[in-house]
């Protein structure tokens, strides 16, 4: 029997509804934690304000929620399925000769779509409202409270030019490691005699050498010298920069391909920009394995009880599956697996282990 147009938009505003109320609270939660963390750092400074806390909290949560959407899936679709089996909705829909299959297909193109919803327009906008928000922490929290509460990593580079060879260091990285913030250049003559060491808020790449914005000169027999903007010649390209100080999880899946197509002309690893990649690329099976999962254990539930136990081996199912991707990660990371093979084998052995156990308990 073919399932109605309605019955199947009926079950898709169910599942959305809980999907979306699940991935809400969780972004409520950090949002929460974090505007009082930046009460805690910065509400004795004289630039504090209610409002600029909130704003650079709100910008800052979607970027922050990202990895919050496999959960929300996979609690909100076991959240529907219980709620349909206690209403025993379920049991009217398969008495009328419905198969489970029927029944899954709604929910499961619907996690589908929240994952190309969340590769192609989600992701973006966070990676950009978190780049506004580090902008506004500036003013907020001041440069040193901001690198501290940030968890990118720090970043050592080496270069040569004309004079002779040059060592920077920063504390953190924005704009796919091209804006280099609170720099500490060392440099060195042609035969390694050091020169001088120069500090800087920001360093940023243009064509063959760095611009330091509020700079400060210690040469070894010279008095400190200020300067608005400090230049330094170096022959780094960013593909080169790219390698140790952009973070994969701060590019946007827009600008990926072409950040990859340059770090491999270059010579360079890109392994884990190509695993962020083809992970975004895979986020709408992970979803959809997900909502099977979260089925697995739901729909069981309604013929042999137990709800509580079953849905706990649910979201243990969850964490494992969790835990599974993030070493898969780690392998396709360093070259170690292919990170296509990385990035895809979590969500398609959670969706044929989640079809194999519908299989046998519906079907067989």
């Amino acid at each position: 029997m073919m399932m109605s147009a309605t019955l199947s938009t009926y079950l898709v505003r169910r599942f959305a509804r809980w999907i979306l109320a699940v991935f809400l609270i969780g972004a409520a939660l950090i949002f929460v934690v974090d505007f009082f963390e930046l009460v805690r750092r910065a509400g004795d400074r004289d630039t504090f304000t209610v409002g600029r806390a909130l704003v650079m909290s709100l910008m800052r949560t979607p970027s922050l929620s990202e990895r919050l959407l496999p959960f929300a899936t996979l609690f909100g679709a076991i959240g529907a399925f219980v709620e349909l089996a206690r209403r025993s909705e379920l049991v009217v829909v398969r008495s009328a000769g419905i198969s489970i299959w029927q029944v899954l297909a709604p929910p499961i193109a619907l996690a589908a779509m929240f994952g190309v919803i969340a590769t192609t327009a989600y992701n973006p906008a966070a990676a950009w409202l978190r780049q506004r928000s580090d902008e506004l922490g500036v003013v907020l929290l001041g440069r040193e409270q901001l690198l501290m509460l940030q968890t990118s990593k720090e970043v050592w580079l080496r270069q040569r030019d004309v004079d002779g060879e040059s060592v920077l260091h920063a504390r953190q990285t924005r704009d796919q490691g091209e804006t280099l913030v609170a720099v500490t250049v060392f440099t060195f003559n042609a035969s390694g005699r050091f020169l001088e060491r120069i500090e800087a808020e920001d360093a940023i790449l243009e064509a063959g050498h760095w611009v330091l914005d509020n700079a400060t000169v210690y040469a070894a027999e010279a008095d400190p010298e200020r300067h608005e903007r400090y230049m330094i010649a170096t022959e780094l390209k960013p593909e080169e920069i790219l390698q140790t100080a952009a973070q994969p999880d701060t590019v946007p899946f827009w600008s990926l391909p072409g950040l990859i197509e340059r770090a491999g002309r270059a010579g360079l690893s890109i392994y884990p920009y190509r695993l962020q990649f083809q992970a975004l690329l895979a986020q709408p099976l992970f979803l959809a394995a997900m909502v099977l999962i979260a089925a697995t254990v739901s729909m069981r539930s309604t013929r042999f009880g137990g709800t509580g136990r079953l849905v706990a081996s649910g979201v243990a199912a969850g964490f494992v599956l969790y835990v599974a991707t993030e070493v898969a990660r780690d392998l396709g990371g360093v070259g170690l697996v292919s990170p296509t093979i990385s990035a895809w084998s979590p969500g398609i052995v959670a969706a044929l282990l989640g079809a194999t156990v519908l299989l046998n308990s519906e079907d067989g």
